[in-house]
């Protein structure tokens, strides 16, 4: 059950992140043609104001058609309705005009031309194969030449549509975080809240009220405070304490090891309720903290190390079920975790990654002018690459009982 509801989990991040581009895509202007939930082919689908809403096949994630990714080029006439002008060869004059008026850039007539296509193909002879691939075929095309289209649009729009994907991945994150720290437990104090009897805490003579200053020396917050106990390993600790107002040296005490293999004393701390701005600020700084060290991970990556911090879903899938078991609470706080990696993964600027459209959607418009179709497709093999190498580097991981980040 655990590692249903960890996939079930992963797939509502996947959704969330095509329901950004869905909704944003209409905010200004970018019909999408579909919106489906899980992957097509659709088990149950309407359509409703030219929108098509289906529930996919494959129950992961969420599916997102934005009409006209791609500047439309010769080529795509000759990849849609090949096959037909050798079944129907009345469909080779029109075809040859759509390919010159699409390479002239006249989208206005190509689309008239087009509805040619469409008439004349209605009419003639077509083995069931080449008719979908008419049908598909029309639909891309015109989708291309449409007013709508992606890549007809001001670059401000279309980074807006893709960044709205991984930002509301993002989005997601900073409230998981934020809610956890408003409603969990609080924000952990050096106040000692209760002593465990027998322990070295106890053994030292630490009282619950006692506010903890410093170990062995040195000042310490809530953090620090535990991280000096767990570095002593075992030897000698003195504990300085604030009692009654005045600062208090507590005897030295050996730490124990408890079963998680941490260093402690025997003492719970106080927790403070965390107002909801100081927990908004927090989840921001968490936040950042986190995607710098995702930064230093790749940043290793590239140099040779740190292949032990990737995962895959498998891993992702396995880490979750491993919260979940902990308590609801550690789950949110790694399904946040995921939804942060996951909006940072796809702002990498490598198509056919969210950050690669958004890269190339700034050079286009710096230029003036769409980007060869030909280039998209060669520097989407390298994109598509990388992905894979760091797909099957987490895999290895995650099969070979390493432990991914």
């Amino acid at each position: 059950m655990n590692s249903l509801i960890a996939i079930l989990g992963l797939a509502f991040l996947v959704l969330l992140h095509e329901a950004g581009h869905f909704y944003t895509a209409r905010l200004v202007g970018m019909t999408p043609r579909k919106f489906y939930v899980g992957f097509p082919p659709a088990l149950v689908k309407t359509r409703r104001k030219g929108i098509e809403y289906g529930i996919g096949a494959v129950p992961l994630g969420g599916y997102v058609k934005i009409p006209g990714m791609h500047r439309p080029a010769p080529s795509d006439v000759d990849a849609h309705f090949g096959r037909a002008v050798q079944e129907a060869p009345q469909l080779h004059g029109p075809c040859e005009r759509l390919k010159r008026l699409v390479d002239e850039g006249d989208f206005e007539s190509a689309a008239g031309v087009l509805a040619d296509i469409g008439r004349t193909s209605a009419d003639a002879e077509l083995s069931p194969g080449t008719r979908k691939a008419v049908e598909r075929g029309l639909d891309e095309i015109g989708d291309a030449l449409g007013k709508d289209a992606y890549w007809r649009q001001r670059t401000w729009k279309r980074v807006f549509v893709i960044a709205a994907g991984p930002g509301t991945n993002l989005l997601f994150a900073i409230v998981c975080f934020t809610i956890l720290l408003v409603f969990g437990p609080g924000q952990g104090t050096t106040t000692v809240s209760a002593i465990e009897t027998g322990r070295p805490a106890a053994q030292a003579g630490l009282q619950p009220g006692d506010q903890v200053i410093a170990i062995n020396g040195k000042h310490v917050d809530y953090v620090g405070m535990f991280e000096q106990i767990n570095g002593s390993e075992g030897k000698p600790v003195r504990v300085t304490v604030e009692r009654d107002g005045r600062p208090v040296t507590l005897p030295p005490v050996r730490a124990f090891k408890d079963t998680d293999g941490r260093y402690r004393l025997g003492f719970r701390p106080r927790f403070e309720p965390v107002p909801p701005h100081v927990a908004v600020w927090d989840s921001l700084r968490l936040t950042g903290e986190i995607t710098k060290e995702i930064g230093g991970v790749l940043v290793r990556l590239v140099q040779g190390s740190g292949r032990d911090q990737i995962s895959s879903p498998i891993g992702i899938v396995r880490g979750s079920s491993s919260a979940l078991s902990r308590g609801f609470e550690t789950f949110f706080w790694v399904l946040g975790l995921i939804s942060l990696s996951l909006a940072l993964l796809n702002l990498l600027p490598l198509l056919p990654l969210d950050g690669g459209h958004i890269a190339f959607s700034i050079i286009e418009g710096i230029r003036g002018r769409s980007v060869g179709r030909e280039v998209y497709e060669r520097v989407s093999v390298i994109g598509i690459a990388l992905v894979l190498v760091l797909f099957f580097i987490g895999l290895s991981n995650d099969l070979g009982g390493r432990t991914g980040g």
